[in-house]
């Protein structure tokens, strides 16, 4: 039987954000009659059966737009009963974690694990990994089916998922940004690093994961507009002191450095005239 609610083509739909995991994406369900307050646990309809979660922000209307189908249900708010599930199938996860990690030895395999993770109805037990090169793990599967007797699954991640899973802090001395508020991963460039007047050396704008810092994508739009602002290096300007070319820019504290002859000096982008911009042509 199909449970899934029908998502009409126009208007507002009401939902409920669910999060599996600290850090996790959100995912839509409906409520149904259920009236979810924030922070509630939840118990929600998956592709994989029954799951435990948290909704951050209880019922809330999105536009029908903003709906990937299929929106499941939502079955109920966590009674106590769930809750004391949930927590023994995280014991059982750490347990579960170091049997496989000895297993792994033993089979002498180049994989590294990261988390063992229960369904909530303990129908399966899933095992992420990391692994330079593909792994041939169908006789470890085997070994475990035989010791835990229910439906084993191993996932290979990537670099940037192994950071997310196992957090830390990052340069700024605050946790990941990807395993605390980033619910996704998105596409980050160097571009973006030089448009942010940042050192172009690869260790001071990666993260732990070796990739760009996440933080790069989420300030860029704020850049943009404030680099939007700002009169660009080389453009001529009028200022209170007269006729100069900027030399620096600062987007976000939006002053600018000017030469005025053998002169520098900053103003306040709110109070320069641009009279001329470089040119593409121009060395």
């Amino acid at each position: 039987m199909d449970n899934n609610t029908v998502i009409p083509e126009s208007g507002d739909v009401e939902i409920v954000g669910v999060r599996f995991r600290d850090g996790g994406k959100v995912y839509y369900f409906a409520p149904g009659s259920n009236k979810v307050n924030p922070g509630d646990p939840v118990i929600v309809e998956t592709a994989r059966g029954l799951e435990y979660g948290f909704a951050p922000n209880g019922n809330e209307f999105v536009p029908a737009a903003k709906i990937v189908p299929p929106l499941r249900p939502l079955i109920r708010v966590a009674n106590r009963r769930d809750t004391e599930r949930y927590e023994t199938n995280r014991a059982l996860e750490d347990e579960a974690f170091e049997i496989c990690r000895k297993k792994i030895e033993d089979h002498k395999l180049a994989m590294k694990l990261i988390r063992a993770e229960y369904t909530f109805d303990n129908s399966k037990l899933l095992f992420y990994f990391s692994a330079e090169v593909r792994v041939d793990f169908r006789e470890l599967v085997k070994d475990l089916a035989s010791v835990f007797h229910t439906r084993i699954e191993l996932r290979q991640i990537g670099i940037r998922d192994e950071a997310k899973m196992l957090g830390g802090l990052g340069v700024c001395g605050r946790p990941f940004c990807c395993c605390s508020f980033l619910g996704d991963f998105v596409q980050v460039s160097i571009k973006m690093a030089k448009e942010q007047n940042l050192s172009l050396n690869s260790s001071k704008i990666s993260g732990a994961c070796g990739r760009l810092m996440c933080c790069l994508r989420f300030e860029h739009e704020t850049y943009e507009q404030e680099i939007a602002r700002t009169p660009p290096i080389d453009a001529t300007v009028k200022t209170p002191d007269g006729i100069g070319t900027v030399t620096e820019i600062s987007p976000l504290t939006g002053y600018v450095k000017v030469r005025l002859g053998d002169d520098i000096k900053p103003y306040h982008r709110d109070v320069l005239t641009v009279l001329k911009l470089k040119t593409k042509n121009q060395s």
